[in-house]
């Protein structure tokens, strides 16, 4: 067993200053070392163009485009870096994974399996002034979202389908992090996926304040909207995009299914999916597939659950109470992962 740790940050201010503070945060870590090898280890499968990448951003998140000018100030990296590492348009490289959704009566829980290489170890919350919601959740590749809540009550996860046929457009950790800044419902949230250029294959797992709930399949090519509770890794509806083997996604379905109900508590719901005696946890870190955290948001009330690692009681952060001025006294999630496999942040 490994120990790990996630930082828990949190900022109020402006985009250019969140990306001030974040490039701060990255130098005291070999994350762009480590973002560097990788880069150098395979070479990237697509094209940057920053005109192109500008005029997108600036047209769907100009914001965000503002923390990576942030971050540039600091890294003092060239612009074309910076959409490399940090811009996640036209950007992919996935490798096989799992996650797990299932959606309660009023709190969504969900396992993130995948590498742990990929991983930031950093938890943010942040509330702008310059525009966008307010957001609490795990990052990923340092500007996206994994999975996460806004000041609204929108809860959203997503959970990797396909690597086919990839296309011009948002990779899925910053498709997640736009969803959380710009949507305060599961309505707006749909509509804006449907405008929303997608690089690959992938579902989008949404739950509001209102206790709204859906799955949206999304491929580069086509679009369809469910409303079942749970969600693993193929369509269900699109299932002319699925890839060709699905029956590890569709047994873990069935398990998740099997062991759930509409009334199940939180408390049950997240020790079934953290605990690895009920199938749903995974240990597959070598296969890009095993947990690294579990995590649980309460729309109607703002409050996020999260642990890293596995059979492992939660810390539960009240985001309201932070949004009104109250601080946290967290400063980081611990826990243990069965690996040797570290975190991109070691």
């Amino acid at each position: 067993m490994q120990e790990v740790k996630s930082d828990i940050m949190t900022f109020r201010g402006s985009h250019f200053d969140l990306g001030i503070k974040t490039a701060q945060w990255l130098k005291q870590t070999p994350l762009l070392e480590n973002r560097e090898r990788e880069w150098k280890k395979r070479i990237p499968r697509f094209d940057i163009d920053v005109n192109e990448t500008y005029s997108i951003f600036q047209t769907y998140a100009p914001e965000i485009w503002e923390e990576l000018l942030g971050m540039q100030e600091i890294l003092n990296l060239p612009t074309k870096q910076m959409i490399l590492n940090f811009g996640h348009y036209r950007f992919t490289d996935l490798n096989e994974s799992g996650c797990t959704v299932f959606q309660g009566k009023d709190y969504m829980v969900r396992n993130y399996d995948y590498h742990p290489a990929t991983y930031d170890g950093r938890y943010l919350l942040y509330q702008p002034n310059d525009g966008g919601l307010a957001q609490i959740g795990p990052t990923s590749r340092v500007t996206g979202r994994m999975d996460g809540m806004n000041e609204a009550g929108l809860v959203m996860g997503y959970n990797f389908m396909h690597r086919k046929h990839p296309a011009n457009g948002f990779v899925c950790y910053m498709v997640g992090r736009l969803v959380l800044e710009y949507c305060k419902d599961v309505k707006e949230a749909i509509q804006f996926l449907k405008e929303l250029p997608h690089r690959s294959s992938f579902s989008y797992i949404l739950m509001d304040k209102h206790l709204n709930h859906a799955i949206v399949e999304i491929t580069p090519r086509s679009f369809d909207v469910r409303y079942d509770k749970v969600c693993t890794n193929h369509f269900e509806i699109l299932t002319h995009e699925n890839r060709n083997y699905t029956k590890e996604s569709k047994e873990r379905l069935a398990r998740t299914i099997s062991q759930t109900s509409e009334d199940i508590d939180k408390y049950t719901a997240f020790k079934l999916f953290n605990d690895p005696k009920y199938n749903i946890y995974s240990k597959l870190f070598k296969s890009w597939s095993g947990t690294i955290h579990t995590s649980m948001y309460e729309p109607k009330h703002l409050k996020a659950w999260m642990t890293l690692g596995e059979n492992r009681p939660p810390l539960s952060i009240d985001f309201q109470s932070w949004l009104e001025g109250h601080e946290l006294d967290l400063i980081e999630f611990t826990g243990k992962l069965d690996t040797d496999l570290t975190f991109a942040t070691y």
